[in-house]
């Protein structure tokens, strides 16, 4: 990358940006955001046509077509604060629309590992989108992406459930796991019985940031979760239904195409 812009704007004189290493005309108009560069791989690996745009600390970046419809996908890391950044350069090259394609611990009995959860809100106990909106701001996905993805995974025969989530910057005490040494705080032990009575669906690490900034940016932007792990029956099953998520993103990001093209 060549000398950037300046240290308030992390751009190169080409449009490149800083972190996810991309510039405008490498994107396509939706962008789909799982946290692992792994998933990048296997996601654009499912479409006619790929090619690997960037490859840059995290952030893993193909564009190519599905079924017809032009898609990127751009993985983000762990969390919210790296997810900010690749929403942000994202937007800056010429994304209109983000799905984050993830995975998440059900909180609630009735969710199986393999289930999907399509989030239509999360509670956010993340840092991040504190950084752009106080704690009253809600964090809710938009409709047309909720109803795309909710029409896709019916349409793919998938069991499925709606509802928050919530996002935390922990993935230990903030979602009532001990620290090392058995470390536990009294909000750590409690948290889990708290959002149940809630009716939170499960714990992730990102929605709640990816629907602050849609909702100020004004960009759809919509979430689904592959449950990998039930809290409430100890199960852990990796990787379990990550495939079906992915199959849904894919196939939903052809009806959001039609929304914002």
């Amino acid at each position: 990358m060549d000398n950037l812009k300046s240290a308030a704007i992390p751009v190169s004189s080409r449009g490149k940006q800083y972190h996810i290493d991309v510039a405008p005309g490498e994107i396509a108009p939706i962008v789909l955001l799982p946290g692992d560069p792994g998933r990048a791989d296997y996601i654009s690996g499912r479409w006619d046509k790929r090619q690997l745009i960037a490859n840059h600390r995290e952030y893993r970046t193909y564009t190519g077509i599905y079924r017809g419809t032009p898609i990127s996908v751009t993985s983000t890391g762990i969390g919210s604060p790296s997810t900010a950044i690749a929403i942000e350069e994202l937007l800056r090259v010429g994304a209109r629309a983000m799905i984050r394609v993830g995975t998440c611990g059900a909180i609630q009995r009735n969710i199986r590992p393999g289930d999907l959860v399509v989030a239509t809100g999360a509670v956010r106990l993340e840092g991040t989108s504190k950084q752009y909106a106080p704690v009253e701001y809600p964090a809710v996905a938009d409709y047309r992406v909720v109803e795309a993805l909710v029409e896709t995974v019916e349409t793919l025969g998938y069991r499925y459930h709606t509802g928050i989530v919530a996002s935390t910057d922990s993935f230990y005490l903030g979602q009532g796991r001990p620290g090392f040494k058995e470390f536990i705080t009294e909000e750590a032990a409690s948290i889990i019985p708290r959002l149940q009575s809630l009716r939170v669906k499960a714990f992730e690490m990102e929605a709640s940031l990816l629907f602050t900034l849609s909702s100020i940016y004004g960009f759809p932007a919509g979430c689904v979760c592959a449950a990998v792990a039930n809290r409430v029956t100890d199960e852990f099953v990796v990787d379990a239904g990550v495939e079906y998520a992915i199959d849904a993103a894919n196939e939903a990001s052809r009806r959001i195409y039609k929304i914002i093209a």
